[in-house]
């Protein structure tokens, strides 16, 4: 058993200083813990990314990607990754496929995390 104390400070590291950037793909089979990249990453970069504390052990990530990307224009999206300032893949979601993107549209993916 870890103490609320502990789950507060991991959540204050996790969100203060491990994730750095998010990016999505269109791979779309299950995640691996020995993953270290995207399964199909493409190359557009979030317009706003933002993790916050929420409560003591919870680490809300928000990112938003924008369709006017010529690398999300026309795609499907099917997985979702935080990564650390040195790129290492830290957490990576796939979902069921969303899109395909016009010029005109966004993507915003919310991901929880939660220290237990």
């Amino acid at each position: 058993m870890i103490t609320d104390k502990l789950k507060e400070l991991v959540a204050t590291y996790i969100q203060g200083i491990a994730i750095n950037s998010a990016k999505i793909g269109q791979g779309g089979n299950s995640t691996s813990p020995a993953a270290t990249t995207l399964d199909v990453q493409i190359g557009t970069t979030t317009s706003i990314f933002s993790a916050i504390k929420s409560d003591d052990n919870v680490v809300e990530v928000q990112a938003v990607f924008q369709g006017s990307s010529s690398d999300m224009t026309g795609k499907v999206i099917r997985e979702f990754g935080i990564l650390d300032s040195s790129n290492n893949l830290l957490a990576r979601v796939n979902f069921d496929g969303v899109g395909p993107f016009s010029s005109n549209e966004n993507l915003e993916v919310f991901f929880l995390l939660e220290v237990e």
